[in-house]
Parts: C-alpha cells; structure tokens; sequence
C-alpha cells in the first residue's frame, strides 16, 4: 500500500544551512558547554546563541522591518500569480525577510515581464534559471 502513495510538491526545508569559522578557542568552550551537558550539541548551543542575540535586537528589527515595508515569514509565488500581475499590467516589488518562493513552473521570461525588484533577506527558493533572469534586478 505504501507504494502507491506519491508525493504531489515536494516538502520545502524549513531552514537553510550556513558555515561558519570559529577559533578553536571558542570552539574549545562551546565544546565543554556541550560536554558538561548545558547544551545538546554545537548546533544546539548555536542556535540558542543566535536566538538569544535575535531577542535581543527584536525592537530594533522590528522598526527595520516596518521602515523597509518588509513581508515578515514566507511568501510564495506561483505561474497564476505572475500571469495575473502580467495581466494587470503591472510589476512586482518583492521585499522579504524570511523565504521567497517563486514556483518551478515559472518561466524566465514571466519572471523578467513581472518582477521589476528583488530583495530577499533569508533565502530565495526559485530554479536556477529564474534567479538568472533575475540576478540584474536583486539586491
């Protein structure tokens, strides 16, 4: 039974892998944090560090947000959504801070008719294709 289920949209990764390059110092201490049982891992301590330092800051994003006119979380846009602003006559000034999504079945050449501008802040989910019909126009 199993093999009959099929999955129709592949699920997106709810997070985006980074690499950073610590010393080995604080790579030492992060280490016996982990060791001394405060954390569950170096990815655990991290991600608590950058959630500590995101609390910390969270007025002043808050009002940086607001200043640039920022879609806060994810913003997905598909073929029909294109084809509509096409339509309309107009373009799309996309502004986001956490993930933009443009559908696998957009075209380059939709995407460069609607999207005047691009500004992701987080990551941008698109085909290889669209993001180069659109690298002259993202900040």
């Amino acid at each position: 039974m199993a093999s009959n289920v099929h999955e129709l949209r592949p699920k997106a990764a709810d997070s985006e892998k980074i690499t950073i390059n610590l010393g080995y110092v604080d790579l030492g201490h992060i280490d016996l944090l982990v060791q001394e049982g405060f954390y569950s891992n170096r990815t655990d301590f991290i991600r608590t560090a950058i959630r500590n330092q995101l609390d910390r800051h969270n007025d002043a994003v808050k009002k940086s947000v607001d200043r640039h006119q920022l879609d806060l979380g994810l913003r997905h846009y598909s073929r029909q959504d294109l084809e509509a602003v096409q339509a309309a006559g107009e373009v799309l000034h996309i502004q986001v801070l956490g993930l933009a999504s443009i559908a696998g079945d957009v075209t380059p050449e939709l995407a460069r008719q609607t999207i005047a501008s691009l500004h992701v802040l987080g990551a941008l989910h698109a085909s290889p294709a669209v993001k180069e019909a659109l690298k002259d126009r993202m900040r």
